[in-house]
Parts: structure tokens; sequence; C-alpha cells
């Protein structure tokens, strides 16, 4: 299995396990986003196109653009428009301009009303035209950036050929001679004015650009609108939620192997025990608002616990208990009596224990006993050979565990081994007689005991003494 499925399956088993503290702070990030939407008041955004005729490269449009934007256009708009505590450097954010395809020049405004973004992006458009004219009619040349003044050249050399061809000597007489030199040169003359004035027609042209209409005025809010931010803020918090998941899970440090779970209890693990059916939910025992509460928020129960694997069959699941019960034998060859310890909220490790209580048949006699974790008690030492910590893997941490066994030692226990449980699922049988050779099923494993808190007085049985815990 690939890593990227493995993160799929570990991120559906979120959304499985958690879905309650998932819609709370979905729910959650969509108010923070309701309210993040006051801070933010309604924008509208209206669009106004211009036309520049001719021949555009890509280059060009694009400086055009620039200067549709540019704060000496803004300036102007503002100034026209006359907007109360409104200047050219607010409305500079405002104001965007694109190339778009067929040389028009998109030019977009956005004010607080709709009337207002299209009075903004008709103004703006508006100024562009006049100041790209502007541009287009200043030069350093007059002969080459003024149409008319070449015409008017053009119509003075004229006349001037004019009156000399009519006081012309049509002899050969050198004044002759030079007048009709002089009507050449003047012809010469017109002929380059009016070539200038040809190459000068199509910037003019150019420059002669045309606003398409006024702007429509826009019915619908800019982005981000007040849905827009409900929903990027419900998304938000859910996102965060499953990060805050797997960034736990990868920083846990609870024992999950054989050895890890030896480490913690300063003891060895007997052996691995299945416990049939689907994993029993893990809630650990309290009261009070705190724990209610995360009862209804669903995270009173490990989520990133595997769904349990396959089983074998029924013969197979007590060959490991009859194991361990052998084993205890071989380290207690003496002494047959030990106290089972069994995390409170451990309902996988209670099935075990009874199972084990069952296989073992007396010998060695156990006695379970529930033990709380996060105030580990365990009754002092009677006449027990030690105790055997019965437990899920990856359920507690490290520091839970050590917990465990110093209460134990507290109370002058030996932790002689450790025994892991697992839930596992069992093989669908049909209904009817069990097929042969099957055993039958164990019955209910018995309640453990309950260690009461330090101080609580403990009634003393008929006959025997009075215990003391120690934690």
């Amino acid at each position: 299995m690939s890593d990227e499925t493995i993160r799929l399956v570990t991120i559906g088993r979120i959304l499985r396990r958690r879905w309650r503290l998932l819609a709370v702070l979905a729910v959650l990030g969509a108010l923070v986003g309701y309210g993040t939407s006051f801070l933010f008041p309604p924008r509208f955004t209206a669009s106004a196109s211009v036309l520049l005729p001719g021949a555009w490269q890509e280059r060009e449009l694009l400086t055009q653009a620039e200067i549709a934007s540019s704060s000496v256009v803004v300036d102007r708009a503002a100034a026209a428009l006359g907007w109360s505590g409104v200047t050219g450097t607010a409305l500079q954010d405002r104001v965007s301009a694109t190339a778009a395809d067929g040389n028009i020049i998109k030019i977009s405004g956005t004010a607080e009303t709709p009337e207002r973004a299209q009075q903004l992006s008709d103004q703006v458009a508006q100024q562009f035209v006049t100041f790209a004219a502007r541009i287009a009619g200043d030069s350093t040349d007059p002969a080459a950036s003024q149409p008319e003044a070449l015409r008017q050249m053009v119509v003075q050399a004229s006349r001037r050929i004019t009156d000399l061809a009519d006081a012309a000597d049509p002899g050969q007489t050198v004044e002759s001679v030079q007048t009709r030199t002089e009507l050449a040169k003047l012809r010469t003359a017109l002929q380059d004015a009016v070539k200038k004035l040809d190459q000068v027609d199509p910037a003019a042209n150019r420059a002669n650009m045309v606003v398409m209409g006024p702007a429509a005025r826009p019915t619908g809010e800019a982005p981000p609108t007040r849905m827009q931010l409900v929903v990027a803020g419900a998304l938000l918090f859910l996102v965060l939620a499953v990060i805050g998941h797997l960034t736990a899970a990868r920083m846990s440090r609870r024992p999950r192997t054989e050895p890890e779970i030896a480490a913690a209890l300063g003891s060895v693990v007997l052996g691995t025990v299945d416990v049939p059916g689907e994993r029993p939910v893990h809630r650990p025992q309290g009261r009070g608002p705190g724990a209610r509460l995360r009862r209804l928020l669903g995270v009173d129960t490990r989520w990133d616990v595997p769904a349990p694997q396959a089983s074998g069959d029924e013969a197979g699941r007590q060959v490991r208990y009859r194991r361990v019960c052998a084993r205890l034998r071989d380290r207690l060859p003496a002494a047959r009596r030990l106290l089972v310890l069994v995390p409170d909220g451990d309902e996988t490790a209670r099935l075990a224990a009874g199972q084990l209580v069952t296989e073992a048949g007396g010998d060695p006699l156990l006695r379970v006993v529930g033990v709380s974790v996060s105030r580990p008690l365990v009754p002092d030492r009677d006449d027990e050979s030690g105790v055997l910590v019965v437990l899920s893997a990856g359920s507690w941490t490290a520091g839970e565990l050590t917990g465990i066994a110093e209460a134990c030692a507290d109370a002058r226990h030996k932790v002689v081994g450790a025994v892991v449980a697992g839930a596992v699922r069992a093989p669908a049988r049909t209904a009817g007689r069990p097929p042969e050779g099957a055993e039958p099923e164990t019955a209910a494993a018995p309640e453990p005991e309950t260690v009461p808190e330090p101080g609580t007085e403990i009634p003393a049985a008929v006959g025997d003494e009075a215990r003391r815990g120690s934690g």
C-alpha cells in the first residue's frame, strides 16, 4: 500500500470517527467568516471598454493598459468626480486595466455602491482617452506631429509655385532658368511635406481611441462576498482540524510494539491475545461538564486505532490464551495466585482478562482488578505472587504505563509480565449449529474490581482483615 493510500485511509478514519467535532468546528469557522464579513464592506465592480483602432502589438497594448491605471489618469478621474474625501491615491487600488482581445482595454472600477462603481470606471476610461490623445499630439518635431501645420505648408507651397509659374519667362534667359530651378525645389519640398503628412495620419488614427459605451451597472457584489467568507471559514477550520489530528498522531508517543510496552512497564510481554468482534469503544471514565462535552463531541474515544483485522478460528485464539497461561506457570512454579490489572476504560483488555481467567481454570488463580491510569492505585500485597498487566496496544502513553508500574511497586507487587490484547473481526457464521470441532463461546468477562480512591474507608469482610490501598 502506498503512502498516499495510507493518508487517504487515515483522513477517512478521522472524518468517520471525529465527524461531530469536525461539524462543530466547521460551524464555528462559518460563524467566524460571517463575523469577518462585517469588517469588509460590500464592494461593487463595473467595467468600461476602450477600443484602440489600428494595428497594435501585444507589448503596446500592455503599455496602454499600464497608462490607463496609472496615477496620472486616476488623479484626473478623482478630480473630475469630486467625491468628498476621496483622492487619487485612495482610488489607485480600486482601478485596474487589462488588455483584451481585439485591441480593447478593459478598465474596471470598484466602489461601495453600484452607482459609484459605474461612475468611476466611466470617468477613468474618459480620462485615459484624453490623456492618450494628448500624448500622441505632443512631439519635439512640430512638422511631424501637427498634421494641420503640414497641410498649411502644402497649400502655401502650391500657391507659391503657381505665382512663380505665371511670372516666369518662357525664354532661355538666366532669370527664367533660375525661376524654373526654384519651382523644382518647391515641388520637391511639397512632395516631402505630402509624404510626412501620409506618415503622420496613421498615428493620428491610432490615437483616436473610442470608449465603447458606458459601463454596465453591477448587480452583484465583488468577491469576497459574505457567502464566500462563510464557506472559506468553514473549510479553513475543517482543514486545520484534520491537519491537527494528523500532527497529533505523528507526534504521538503511545507504545504500540511489545518492546516499547515492556520497557514502559519494566517487565516482559508474555504474549499477544485476540478479542473477537468489533473493537470495543474506549471511553475513559469521568464525570462533570468536561467529560459530558467530550462524550458529546466524540473525542473521548481514540480515532487513530486501526480497524480490527480478520481473525482465524476460535481454536487458534484459545491456543494463544493457553500459551500465556503456560508461560505464567513457568515463571511462577510455586505460588499460583496473581493480580490481573486492567486499565479503566480499556474494554478490549477487560474481555481478554476475562478469557484468561476462564482458560487458567484456577491454575494460576487470577483476580481481575481495574486501575485508573490518571491516578493509579493498586491494592496492597496479600498472598499474591505478583501482578499481570493486560492492556491493548496504542491506547496508553508511556507515562501512564510507567505510573501503573510505580503504583505496583508502591504496593509491594512485582510486575511478572504483560499481555497485549488486540481486537479482531470474527469470521461470519451461518445460523444454526456451530461447525464441528469448534469450542463453545466463552462467557462474558467478569467486571474487574474497582480500587477506591485514597482516603476512602474499605469495609472488611467477616473473618478478613481490611485491606489498605497505596499508590
